[in-house]
């Protein structure tokens, strides 16, 4: 499959959605829908930007109709065009930021259409198809991430300034995250205590700290079986751990499949193909 729309009641929504290629989710309504256990309200159009792998479960006050847009990372490679769209790192693989994005009633019902072009294009299956489909997706994204830039720019006006403690934890794990996975070395590094930091973290992002320690190992992990060719035990040495074996747990009691199985459904990007 290069690319599907699958429609939901959300009464009929499964009770955990998972797949190997990219979702684009469009809903109306409210309620709370999570991501990988992670819970996020909703209320009114939104837009929900998911990676492989990524589990969503969806609860809505009412019945109400949603769509999913597929495309695997072979078909559209979300890194390729980054600089075009700027969806890499900010609609998509964010641990920091809800993913989910409040819609217009305007850009909700364009999407919509988008996504009723894109069906039809597949219907037709003509020479262009590919190609047309390919713009179409890659004005979602640029759509996406518009709003999310425009919504997290006003949220920060908005809202009291981030918890400092919080903000050096998230660069701290950027630093550290290879060979640092307890959370002792970051409240010891910020010289506070470890209920302090889980506090003040779970404050700002919602999750905590141990919690984003995982996640970012595992986005990491993804990243590097996605878009490199290294072995699995190549992987598992350049995050820090010594057992590949242990790795390749740690990966599937995330995930929910081995890194092996992963790359096998996901694929190696086109990015990697063209480093060699």
């Amino acid at each position: 499959m290069e690319t599907e729309i699958q429609s939901y009641q959300t009464a009929g929504f499964p009770s955990e959605f998972q797949t190997e290629n990219y979702s684009v989710v469009l809903w109306k309504g409210t309620g709370v829908f999570s991501v990988d256990e992670i819970n996020y309200s909703y209320k009114g159009y939104n837009i929900l930007f998911l990676s492989p792998y990524q589990k969503l479960k969806l609860v809505s006050e009412a019945d109400e109709k949603v769509n999913i847009l597929l495309f695997h990372g072979d078909y559209y490679c979300i890194e390729y065009h980054k600089e075009e769209v700027a969806c890499n790192g900010f609609l998509f693989n964010n641990i920091y930021l809800n993913p989910g994005i409040g819609l217009t009633r305007e850009d909700y019902g364009y999407i919509l259409e988008i996504f009723a072009r894109i069906k039809q294009e597949n219907t037709e299956n003509h020479h262009f198809s590919k190609s047309i489909i390919k713009t179409y997706i890659q004005l979602i994204l640029a759509i996406g991430s518009k709003q999310k830039s425009n919504s997290t720019n006003e949220r920060g006006i908005v809202e009291k300034l981030p918890v400092k403690n919080a903000v050096e934890f998230q660069k701290l794990l950027e630093l550290h995250f290879k060979n640092e996975k307890e959370l002792t070395f970051y409240s010891d590094k910020l010289n506070i205590t470890n209920n302090t930091l889980s506090k003040a973290v779970k404050k700002e992002f919602g999750k905590t700290p141990t919690r984003l320690i995982n996640e970012r190992i595992i986005l990491e992990s993804k990243k590097l079986l996605h878009l490199t060719y290294r072995s699995v035990k190549e992987i598992a040495s350049e995050l820090g751990f010594t057992d590949e074996f242990y790795f390749s747990r740690y990966f599937k009691k995330s995930v929910g499949c081995s890194p092996k199985n992963y790359r096998e459904k996901v694929g190696i990007s086109i990015v990697a193909k063209m480093s060699m």
